[in-house]
């Protein structure tokens, strides 16, 4: 199975070059690049233009809906030309070696298989505590109340097969996507699962995860997730 890996970028000029080297350099499997420039205004697409004339499966494409990083995903995932698809961060915030845990579960029948940092073995390294809380929180909460089968549900580096994504009518319009895509998947009936994952804190560049702008889109999720379990 091919993999494609994509990757939301926005002003990234200071940690695409080497997030794109440590892909190349780590990953022994089939699988593609795909670096969406999210209407960035400094070198971030030149980086990954003249990175993709050296390596062919490297591929940058335009977010042409408005900027934020939904529509950069969906995006991605329009140009994916893999059975599996796995967003990365372009801050080098996640863990490569997580990949072939992930690559295991998908082998195993599932369709999902979700990083968690709350998991043994996994970890949450920097960052903000109030965000930290907030994500354990929602996570923990929602696999105790709801069963939904991971416990770090807002976490992006979550590997899908392609299937799970097409025709996937996806509402958010910023980080809350990964949350909505999982929970839609768990309540179509997909095979979701976890493996424990090690996160750091960006040391380059400016972070966009503005955590007090999307908690309303998180609750809102929230919530629907509940009433999704009342109703039955």
């Amino acid at each position: 199975m091919k993999l494609s890996i994509v990757i939301p970028a926005y002003n990234e000029e200071e940690n695409i070059a080497e997030v794109l080297k440590k892909v190349k350099s780590s990953l022994d499997i089939s699988f593609e690049l795909i670096v969406v420039n999210d209407h960035s205004s400094d070198d971030t697409a030149r980086i990954v233009e003249n990175l993709a004339k050296e390596f062919k499966d490297i591929k940058l494409v335009e977010n042409k809906f408005e900027k934020g990083f939904a529509n950069a995903l969906k995006t991605g995932f329009q140009n994916a030309q893999g059975d599996l698809v796995l967003p990365l961060m372009a801050d080098l915030c996640d863990d490569l070696n997580t990949i072939p845990l992930m690559l295991e579960k998908i082998g195993e029948g599932y369709d999902v298989v979700c990083g968690s940092r709350y998991l043994k073995g996994g970890a949450r390294l920097g960052g903000s505590k109030f965000k930290a809380a907030l994500s354990g929180f929602g996570g923990v909460s929602l696999n105790f109340l709801l069963g939904i089968p991971t416990h770090d549900i807002p976490n992006a580096f979550k590997m899908y097969r392609k299937n799970v994504l097409d025709g996937m009518d996806i509402m958010a319009k910023g980080f809350e996507i990964s949350m909505e895509i999982p929970l839609k998947a768990f309540y179509s009936g997909f095979k979701i699962t976890e493996v424990p994952t090690v996160w750091k804190e960006r040391t380059k560049g400016k972070s966009n995860f503005k955590v007090f702008k999307l908690l309303p889109s998180y609750a809102r999720l929230y919530l629907w997730a509940l009433y999704r379990r009342i109703r039955g």
